[in-house]
């Protein structure tokens, strides 16, 4: 295929991966670099977002957010990191256990793009979600289950893998030895590249993307 006698890149599966801790060359940006290689072994791209990398403000007390049906109008980073997942095929959130529950950091994302992006039309509808958790001991499965939640919330398609891609280590490096759960990260990410492969092939094949329910859930409710 050529776009202006120039030849144009094959299409190619693309995820973005959104790494929820504040850790330089922690134990998650780790088990994405391996979320990386097993992608690229697929055929497919992955784009790491750090979200430490970006201005994220917390929600403000405006107190509008049940009834406002425009973006959040606090100018930070949140919007610019909405758009790459709007752009990708699948995105996959990677946070580490804080406290038994989320990074502070990822937790402020998913409130501020939620209510104030996400909740409007539901972009990532469709899109393949995953879940990564790394910690040392305890939380994984609590946190797991918040984002899971976030997955379906925003009507993405979560592909059953076998075991949660929970990874365990606590100093840097040493959720790299875990290998059961580098293999739970490895089958989901295979899953969610041959589900993205899948889709592409139906809209290929009938010219249609899967059906997008009408509305959102807020319609059904009024507010």
């Amino acid at each position: 295929m050529t776009v202006n006698g120039v030849g144009a890149e094959p299409w190619r599966p693309t995820i973005v991966a959104l790494n929820g801790s504040e850790r330089v060359g922690g134990n998650t940006e780790q088990v994405l670099k391996h979320v990386t290689r097993v992608a690229r072994e697929l055929g497919a791209g992955v784009e790491v977002v750090d979200l430490r990398r970006h201005t994220i403000d917390d929600c403000a007390a405006c107190g509008d957010c049940n009834s406002r049906r425009v973006p959040c109008a606090l100018d930070d980073d949140v919007a610019a990191v909405v758009r790459r997942m709007r752009a990708a095929d699948g995105v996959i959130y990677a946070c580490p256990v804080h406290g038994y529950g989320m990074s502070s950091i990822m937790q402020r994302f998913v409130e501020r793009a939620g209510v104030g992006y996400l909740r409007f039309e539901r972009p990532l509808t469709n899109k393949v979600g995953g879940v990564i958790v790394t910690g040392r001991r305890y939380g994984h499965t609590d946190v797991h289950a918040q984002l899971v939640h976030n997955v379906l919330l925003n009507r993405m398609i979560l592909v059953g893998s076998g075991y949660p891609a929970v990874v365990h280590g606590g100093a840097p490096g040493e959720a790299m030895t875990d290998a059961e759960g580098l293999a739970a990260v490895t089958h989901m990410v295979t899953r969610m590249v041959q589900m993205i492969l899948l889709l592409r092939r139906h809209l290929t094949v009938t010219g249609e993307s899967l059906p997008r329910p009408a509305g959102t859930e807020r319609s059904a409710l009024r507010f």
